[in-house]
């Protein structure tokens, strides 16, 4: 039987706030456990929870940037469910008048084409503390520093057909909130995460199989792995002639499987009433036009510039714009040199591949924008070949200074006087005559021999270009 995979994605961006959002309580990172939960996170007796505006404005920009409805009224409401990291007993969360509502994301598939995927909400809640199982010899600690952080809830239709598309509408998603600033989308830290709700049906079925949920998944890696996984076992119950019972599961990333965790629940489960505390959200358009004209530069907009303006190819543009950060490093760098094409092919590239080796992102690059173009400069004044300013990249990035000092002390100025490199050249064809038979039969592929040849004579320093015109000019005599 052939199967179709059915996906939706809840993603938790914890919003870029500096205290929490319903207390003035810090959401640093790294603290020291409980020490960043004031009397309202932990709901002691006569603590009333103040709304954080921030968190409204981040919301609002989330889905004006998506296409969606703003509310102009939402509520808050609590969500009643028992557990050691929710000292209040409650979540304060929106439920059935959430702040966004209604909007759509475009992914780029494998095949070149796009996809709209749409978004259901997107609403304002608060998180739970973190329950610790290490150390505490066969019990839980609980750390509430994270009680109260504000947290938007990003959730998706069910259009997603593979783990592959989840894990590309995860990426624009995350590209997304970043641009905005409205996240850091630090996945390590877990401030972007997401649950992935899976199930499979008959091919052509119009029905939805049973979903189970995968919970807090933090990297793009494992969603694809834990939603694979999961198809894979869904299928063979089926197959097996069972039935998959809904359910929320764990991904276990050493084991590389799910296992089950809990009966997953509905709504009604949680008793949700609107919370008596908190007065209803209402927006005017006055602030949503504030919020309107303080968007930025959108990844797509961005992507369409590039192309425009830069003449660059999609393909690159998709990977230049992937960040902001990535994005701003490109733009200064094509300031510093000037040559669009080569500033992309090192970013995409050299840079890139770096980058990678060594787990950094582009805002810890060692090699800054500014120095990378003084770089680049001298390749476009033949300064030096593009072989051997890979060689300085290498050396810049271990700190040995600039482009300039670097070709300098080490002598690497491209010998472009056309004398030096003749007589380089008049040597290699003497020394190989049964070669030079060659090329003059018609074996073309002889002249990459020579142009070796004389690039390892000459240190890698010869010009290339004279190189290959000279030994032709040579060759043909």
């Amino acid at each position: 039987m052939q199967w179709e995979v059915v996906i939706g994605l809840e993603i938790h961006a914890q919003l870029a706030t500096t205290s929490k959002i319903f207390s003035g309580a810090s959401t640093a990172y790294g603290a020291e456990p409980n020490t960043q939960a004031c009397a309202v996170d932990l709901g002691l007796p006569g603590v009333l929870p103040v709304l954080n505006k921030d968190v409204v404005r981040m919301a609002a920009s989330f889905g004006l940037a998506i296409g969606a409805n703003v509310s102009r009224r939402s509520v808050f409401a609590r969500k009643n469910y028992f557990y050691p990291d929710l000292p209040k007993g409650y979540q304060i969360s929106q439920f059935e008048l959430p702040i966004v509502e209604q909007g759509s994301l475009d992914i780029e598939l494998e095949d070149g084409t796009t996809k709209t995927i749409g978004v259901t909400r997107a609403h304002l809640e608060e998180d739970a503390g973190k329950s610790l199982h290490e150390d505490f010899h066969g019990m839980t600690g609980v750390d509430l520093n994270r009680a109260g952080t504000p947290l938007l809830e990003i959730v998706s239709e069910p259009d997603m057909r593979s783990a592959k598309e989840a894990v590309a509408y995860m990426k624009k998603i995350h590209s997304l909130v970043t641009y905005l600033g409205i996240c850091d989308g630090n996945m390590q830290e877990g401030s972007f995460r997401c649950d992935a709700n899976v199930s499979v049906r008959p091919q052509g079925q119009q029905e939805y199989g049973t979903r189970a949920e995968l919970k807090n998944i933090n990297s793009f890696r494992f969603v694809e792995r834990a939603i694979n996984i999961e198809i894979e076992r869904q299928i063979d119950v089926l197959e097996g002639g069972g039935e998959v019972v809904q359910e929320t599961r764990l991904y276990d990333a050493d084991k590389n499987e799910t296992r089950s965790m809990r009966s997953k629940e509905e709504a009604n489960d949680y008793r949700y009433f609107p919370d008596p505390d908190l007065l209803p959200v209402e927006l005017t358009e006055e602030f949503l036009q504030q919020v309107r004209e303080s968007l930025p530069e959108l990844p797509q907009q961005k992507k369409a510039r590039f192309i425009d303006e830069y003449g660059l190819k999609a393909d690159d543009a998709e990977v230049l714009t992937a960040t902001r950060a990535q994005a701003d490093y490109f733009e200064e760098l094509v300031a510093a040199c000037t040559d669009t094409r080569l500033a992309a092919n090192w970013v995409v590239g050299t840079l890139a591949g770096m980058l990678n080796k060594e787990s950094l992102d582009i805002t810890d690059s060692k090699v800054g924008a500014a120095q990378l173009g003084g770089l680049l400069k001298r390749i476009i004044d033949n300064t030096i070949s593009g072989k051997i300013a890979k060689e300085v990249f290498e050396a810049m990035w271990q700190g040995e200074g600039s482009a300039d000092d670097i070709i300098d002390a080490r002598g690497l100025k491209q010998i472009t006087d056309s004398g030096a490199i003749e007589k380089i050249i008049d040597d290699i064809i003497a020394a190989n005559p049964e070669q030079v038979e060659q090329f003059r039969a018609g074996k073309e592929k002889v002249l990459g021999f020579f142009v070796g040849q004389v690039m390892k004579a000459s240190g890698g320093k010869a010009n290339p270009g004279q190189v290959n015109q000279l030994l032709r000019q040579k060759l043909a005599s």
